[in-house]
């Protein structure tokens, strides 16, 4: 019994001595990567620093200067967390955990449709407040209230459209998104068309009127 005790406790030592060194340099691989991605990281905020994104959007009056260092802090963010990820992958390998390096190959591969849907999400955040802006100030004359209103309606679909974008991008209810799009898509070309043709169609007969009888001459 103490023999077979003592075979156990052997065994034990010497696979945890051999794995000392692969454990330390996974380690090194680790904290390399650790230290790339917070460099990398700063190297992004000097860059967005540098071209002023926030002060230039601030002084258009399109989006505040707080809501432009959160996308970029959160742009920031996942880059730092994709190289991580990179340096955590031969981590792994090292240490011998196959399965959790293919998750990690899979969550690789995933990040960059994160990273696009951030550069859309601010994208269309950008477009929706200029699009309510320009229509806010173009139609004045209907309106204070219905200014708002017609910019309000107009900033609301461009970011819901967003949405169904980023979503696409994600990769989440992708058919939901479609069928959501494809509905709402057709929702407005038959309200665009009773529109046209209960409130233009006096207008409508007289331009056809004026092709008959140009045809008839």
């Amino acid at each position: 019994m103490f023999i077979e005790i003592n075979q156990i406790i052997y065994r034990f030592w010497q696979r945890f001595i051999n794995f000392l060194p692969d454990f330390f340099g996974g380690i090194l691989i680790l904290s390399l990567g650790l230290v790339t991605s917070a460099i990398v990281k700063n190297i992004i905020f000097i860059v967005f620093r540098f071209i002023k994104l926030d002060s230039f959007f601030n002084k258009a009056k399109i989006v505040g200067k707080q809501v432009v260092l959160a996308w970029e802090e959160l742009l920031a963010e996942v880059v730092r967390w994709t190289i991580i990820i990179l340096f955590l992958i031969p981590t792994f390998e090292v240490w011998g955990l196959s399965k959790v390096t293919n998750v990690l190959n899979q969550l690789l591969l995933y990040l960059p449709n994160v990273i696009v849907a951030i550069v859309v999400g601010f994208i269309g955040l950008l477009i929706a407040n200029l699009t309510y802006d320009l229509i806010r100030h173009s139609i004045k004359k209907l309106g204070s209230l219905s200014a708002y209103i017609l910019a309000g309606v107009a900033k609301i679909i461009i970011l819901f459209f967003t949405v169904l974008i980023i979503l696409n991008q994600l990769g989440v209810a992708q058919d939901l998104v479609r069928i959501l799009f494809t509905g709402i898509v057709a929702m407005v070309a038959l309200a665009g068309g009773l529109a046209f043709g209960l409130g233009g169609k006096d207008l409508a007969k007289e331009i056809l009127d004026d092709i008959k009888k140009s045809l008839q001459k």
